[in-house]
Formats: structure tokens, C-alpha cells, sequence
């Protein structure tokens, strides 16, 4: 059956059906051809489907089908809908986003809101509408409305306070309490009302707090404080205490005061005395009251116990105990006389004095005893204790030098010295001499010792030190000697004055050897006959002559130069360029030295730079003088450069070589 005409969906198009032909003389062929004529949009247009069948011989029938599509359909929403809704102001949420789609292709969905305003600001409608559109025009609408309002009334923030009931004096300030509303802001007001009660100091506290949202919800908050005076008034000084206090420390009554918490008080005072067995033994009760205007009352009673149980006082300065030298200087008895704190008259005061023998007739004790006793039976005693003592040792009468510094030879007599003694007469003198000389000693010591004891075993030492040093008259020079010399020089040729040749040298200074006293200059080279810049130095030789009768030490010293060697003045390696100039006085890299080629007649010039390139130094005819003193006004005012590396240009005229660069570090501290 051939296909008919036809009208449909943009959805609903179908597949081109398959034909076949029949003929009647053999075999037909069917071909298909479609072709599509667009409309006004996307899913509007038409197809013609022709399907031709021909034979083997070019017989062909036609058939044509118009197929109509259109697109009449709207959009669905994919999501569920929103409904309609009666919500609180805070509960109001975001519009949903929704989608579409369509049976013909894509679809857009738009969104609008309309607020209408109702009695006050949290009371309003909205009216949220979705449209789906598809891209010929075919819609979907959707309005939800919803409903707001405010009916919940504000809360406050803080903890709210709750009823009290304090003291007249604990009566805090009203709180400060603030609200806050689900729908926007809220005020607070306050208001309070008093209730007196029987007196000033009770009544009630009504404290009511308001809170109101825009919308005028509202939440109220009351509390009642109840206020009462309980309180005894309290003194305000520091309460006496109870005491013992001797009968003439008896003090007046304090004066005492009190406060109250809720307002005045007033303090009464009593005192009611005991008396004891004696006029000076008895007690004081003394009461202070103290009383509020509400009849609140406060009571402290101190109780004294006067009593005698002081001795008497010695009036004068009390004898102390002292030591003495011999009998000559024991002191008179004093006379003491006493008084009392509680009966003046009637103070007696006996005087016994005992003597103790020491161990040797110069040294004993005595002990002195005043007693003073008043009419209560109390009494004071003062001891001083006299030691008669010996304790001075036997003293030197003759001068003599306790210190005396002589050369070898010169080494004076032992002197003839007198002593004595302060408390006795028997005086025994020990003399020892001893020395540090050991036979080998160049200045030694003799120290001469009088050890002087008197009969009571005190002994004093005296000594006399006699420092004794070598004066052999022996002093030595210095000499320079080139480093490849093949010598044995004799350092005795640098000695002059009276020594002995049997003497030692050794080397102390410098890494040289010597033989006996030789020094070969030559020693120094190493295996193929060179020598190090560090070679040469100035060494140092030491000779100690322990054999003479003033034993001496002699120092000399040799320098080694490098005068008579031949360099090769082509070489560049035979330049030498310092590294560093430490012009601090110590001798060592004091200038900028250029060396090597002394013997080459070549005219040294040298510039030297800052780190930033500024000249600071020029010579045209360098002889190995600069030792960082500035000759230019780019370093400031000061006479030498600042610590650091600066840069040097080196170039040897009518040498043949080109000129030599490089840093140089330069400490000036």
C-alpha cells in the first residue's frame, strides 16, 4: 500500500517505509528520495518522499508522499511545582530553579517576582511565576503566591534576672537587656516600681522589661527584688586584742568607730577593772558596743592582764667583756646603779668579782658580778668577763730591708737583728737560710727566716727575700742572609760580652734546624733546590749559659731574603700580589706589596678601586707603600678606607705582560 499525505508532531515523523515493484516482463528496481522544505521554525516544515520502481527496459512509476510537521505542543516543567504557601517573615526561601522541556527540542525557563506590600514591613505577598518557552513560541506557566507574615513575638538575649532577696547594701543596677526579632529589630524599655515596707531599709523592687518588634509582638520580662537590713553594723579599726602588757604599758582605750552597711552607728565604750594580789597584778575588761538605726548591734570586749614580771634596768652603760694585754691594762670595777619599771626606789646592787689562772703567769680571767634585785624579788645580773692575755709576739728593734733585688756576686751578709717583748722577758730566736738555686738557675731566690717566740708560745717570723738575678753583660745582634747561601754560619759570631761557648742554643722562633751553634741558610730548600715565600722570615735563636759564674739567655735573630736569587722576569707566575693589608701594627701585611721582580727593572703602576668603582689609590711609580690610607675624597673624611675587598689593576711597563686584576681585602681596625 503506498504511503499517504499526512499531518504531524515534530515528535511523531516516522521512518520512510521500503516500497517494491513487480513487472510484468522480469525484475523492477525501487529507489527513494526525500527532500525537506524548512517553515517559519525549527519543528515546522515538510518532507516529500518519492519513491520510483523501474524495469530492465526504463519503465518507471512514481508515487509521492507530503508529510506536514508541526510543532503545537508547549513545554512541561521537569521539577514538581511550587504551591502556594503562609509562611513567617524569616522563613521565607529562595525561588526554585526549574527546567523544561519539550517534545521538539530544547525549551528556556524565565522567573518573576512580584511583592505586594501589606499593614507593615513583615507583612507581605509574593507572587513567584515561571515560564517555559519552547523555540517556536509554545509556553508554560506557572505562579505560586505566597503569603507572609509576622506573628512571633521578640526574645530576649541575655539570661533573664530572677527574683532576690539581698541586703540593703547588695542593690545592684538594672540590667541592660536586649532583644532581637526573627523578622528585624526590636526595642527594649524599662520601668520600675518601689513598695516600701516597715522601714527605710525594706521594701520591694518591681523591674519590668518590654521588648517590641515593627510589627508591635511584644515579650514581657519582671522581676522582683525584695530588700531587708540583717546586718549588725562592724568596726572599722582593727579590733584590740587581748594582752599581757607589764604594769607600766598599760595604753589608754582605743577610740573605735563603725559603718553600716544600710546607713549610721553609733559606738558606747565601759571598762571594769579586777584587781590581783599585788597593786601591780590586775586585769582591765573594756567593751565597745556598736549600734545601727535599726537596732543591729555589735559587741568586742578586750581583756588586759597587767602584771610586774620585769627585773630592774641598770642605769649605766653596762662594762663589757674585753681582753687586755698583762696586768698593766686590767680596767677599774665600775659602779652600777639600777632602776625600775614599776618602783624606782629601793633597787639595791651587790658587786663580786672571781679570778681564774691561766696557763702561763701572764694569761688568767676575771669575773666581775653586779646583782640588782627590786622589792618584787625580780632581779638583773650583768657579768663582764676580763681575759688578761699574752697574745703579742716579740717584736724586731733593729731596721732591715725585707726585700732586696742584687746581681750575682753582690749577695750581702746576714744582718745582726734585736728583739723584745711586751709582757715577758725570756725570748727565743730560730734563724733558717734557704735558696732556689739549683746550680742551673739564671735569677733565683734566698729568703733568710727569723722565727722569734716568747715564754707564752706567741712567735713572730720575720723575713728578708733576696732576689738575685743574672748580670752576665751579654747581648746579641741580628743579621741577614740570602736564602740559598750553602753556609754554616756560627751564631756565636752574634754574641758580644763574657759568656761561655759550652752553653745550649735552641731555635725559637721560625722552622729551622741548627747544628750545635750553625746555622746553613740552605737547609731550607726542599729536594730540587726552591724555596717558599713563606721561608722568608726572620728566625728566631735563643742561648742559655748556665755555666758561667752569672749564668745568662741571649736571644738573636737571622733574616732570610731571597736577594741572591735570578728570576725569570717573563714569568707571570713570578709575580707575587699580596692578598690582604691588616695595617694594624702587628708588622704582618702592613702594605700592599707587588715582589718577585726586584731584579726586573720594571716601573710598577697600580690603581685601586671600591666595591662601587671609585679610584681611591694611583701610582705610577708604586714602591710598595699603600697601606689603606684613602688618596681620594670618594671614601668620606676619614684618613684610612673602610674594612672590605677592593680591586686592584696592575701593570708592569716595557715587561711585556698584560696588566694583572683581582680583589684585595683590606682590615683597617
Amino acid at each position: 500500500a503506498l504511503p499517504a499525505d499526512a499531518t504531524v508532531e515534530c515528535d511523531s515523523v516516522s521512518d520512510p517505509e521500503t516500497l517494491t515493484a513487480t513487472d510484468n516482463c522480469g525484475d523492477a528496481s525501487v529507489t527513494f528520495n526525500e527532500i525537506r522544505t524548512d517553515g517559519d521554525c525549527d519543528s515546522n516544515y515538510t518532507l516529500a518522499r518519492t519513491w520510483t520502481a523501474t524495469d530492465t527496459c526504463g519503465n518507471e512509476t512514481t508515487h509521492t508522499q507530503t508529510i506536514t510537521v508541526q510543532d503545537t505542543t508547549a513545554p512541561s516543567f521537569v521539577e514538581t511545582l511550587p504551591e502556594d504557601a503562609s509562611v513567617e517573615c524569616d522563613s521565607v526561601s529562595d525561588p526554585e530553579t526549574l527546567t523544561a522541556t519539550d517534545n521538539c527540542g530544547d525549551a528556556s525557563v524565565t522567573f518573576n517576582e512580584i511583592r505586594t506590600d501589606g499593614d507593615c514591613d513583615s507583612n507581605y505577598t509574593l507572587a513567584r511565576t515561571w515560564t517555559a518557552t519552547d523555540t517556536c513560541g509554545n509556553e508554560t506557566t506557572h505562579t505560586q503566591t505566597i503569603t507572609v507574615q509576622d506573628t512571633t513575638a521578640p526574645s530576649f538575649v541575655e539570661t533573664l534576672p530572677e527574683d532576690a532577696s539581698v541586703e540593703c547594701d547588695s542593690v545592684s543596677d538594672p540590667e541592660t537587656l536586649t532583644a532581637t526579632d526573627n523578622c528585624g529589630d526590636a526595642t527594649v524599655t524599662f520601668n520600675e516600681v518601689r513598695t516600701d515596707g516597715d522601714c527605710d531599709s525594706n521594701y520591694t523592687l518591681a523591674r519590668t522589661w518590654t521588648a517590641t518588634d515593627t510589627c508591635g509582638n511584644e515579650t514581657t520580662h519582671t522581676q522582683t527584688i525584695t530588700v531587708q537590713d540583717t546586718t549588725a553594723p562592724s568596726f572599722v579599726e582593727t579590733l584590740p586584742e587581748d594582752a599581757s602588757v607589764e604594769c607600766d604599758s598599760v595604753s589608754n582605750p582605743e577610740t573605735l568607730t563603725a559603718t553600716d552597711n544600710c546607713g549610721d552607728a553609733s559606738v558606747t565604750f565601759n571598762e571594769v577593772r579586777t584587781d590581783g594580789d599585788c597593786d601591780f597584778n590586775y586585769t582591765l575588761a573594756r567593751t565597745w558596743t556598736a549600734i545601727d538605726t535599726c537596732g543591729n548591734e555589735t559587741t568586742h570586749t578586750q581583756i588586759i592582764t597587767v602584771q610586774d614580771t620585769t627585773a630592774p634596768s641598770f642605769v649605766d652603760t653596762l662594762p663589757e667583756d674585753t681582753s687586755v694585754e698583762c696586768d698593766s691594762n686590767i680596767p677599774t670595777a665600775d659602779v652600777l646603779t639600777a632602776t625600775d619599771n614599776c618602783d624606782i626606789n629601793n633597787i639595791k646592787v651587790q658587786y663580786n668579782e672571781v679570778r681564774t689562772d691561766g696557763s702561763c703567769s701572764s694569761e688568767y680571767t676575771l669575773t666581775r658580778t653586779w646583782t640588782a634585785t627590786d622589792i618584787c624579788g625580780n632581779e638583773v645580773t650583768h657579768t663582764q668577763i676580763i681575759s688578761i692575755t699574752d697574745t703579742t709576739a716579740p717584736i724586731v728593734t733593729t731596721e732591715f730591708e725585707t726585700e732586696i733585688s742584687v746581681v750575682c756576686g753582690e749577695i750581702p751578709g746576714v744582718p745582726e737583728l734585736e728583739f723584745e717583748d711586751a709582757c715577758a722577758s725570756e725570748i727565743t730566736v730560730t734563724f733558717e737560710e734557704t735558696s732556689t738555686d739549683d746550680g742551673n738557675a739564671i735569677n733565683y731566690e734566698i729568703v733568710r727566716t727569723w722565727a722569734v717566740t716568747d715564754e707564752c708560745a706567741n712567735e713572730t717570723v720575720y723575713t728578708q727575700t733576696i732576689f738575685v738575678t743574672a748580670n752576665a753583660n751579654v747581648t746579641g745582634s741580628n743579621a741577614d742572609l740570602c736564602i740559598t747561601e750553602d753556609i754554616n754560619f756560627d751564631l756565636f759570631d752574634l754574641l758580644s760580652g763574657d759568656f761561655d761557648t759550652e752553653g745550649t742554643w735552641e731555635v725559637t722562633s721560625g722552622n729551622a734546624t741548627i747544628d750545635g751553634s750553625l746555622f746553613n741558610p740552605s737547609s731550607l730548600l726542599d729536594s730540587n733546590g726552591e724555596f717558599d715565600a713563606n721561608d722568608l722570615v726572620t728566625y728566631t735563636f735563643t742561648y742559655t749559659d748556665n755555666i758561667s759564674e752569672c749564668a745568662s739567655v741571649t736571644e738573636v735573630s737571622i733574616t732570610l731574603n731571597d736577594d741572591c736569587v735570578v728570576l725569570a722576569c717573563s714569568d707571570r707566575e713570578g709575580v707575587i700580589i699580596s692578598k690582604a693589608v691588616t695595617a694594624n701594627g702587628d708588622q704582618y701585611n702592613e702594605y700592599f706589596t707587588i715582589t718577585g721582580i726586584e731584579n726586573c727593572g720594571f716601573t710598577v703602576e697600580v690603581q685601586i678601586f671600591n666595591r662601587w668603582g671609585a679610584k681611591i689609590f694611583e701610582s705610577n711609580n708604586y714602591q710598595n707603600t699603600w697601606n689603606g690610607f684613602a688618596h681620594s675624597s670618594s671614601v668620606g673624611n676619614s684618613n684610612k678606607v673602610p674594612t672590605g675587598t677592593y680591586y686592584y689593576i696592575i701593570n708592569l711597563k716595557n715587561s711585556g705582560l698584560k696588566p694583572f686584576a683581582g680583589p684585595i681585602y683590606v682590615g683597617t681596625k
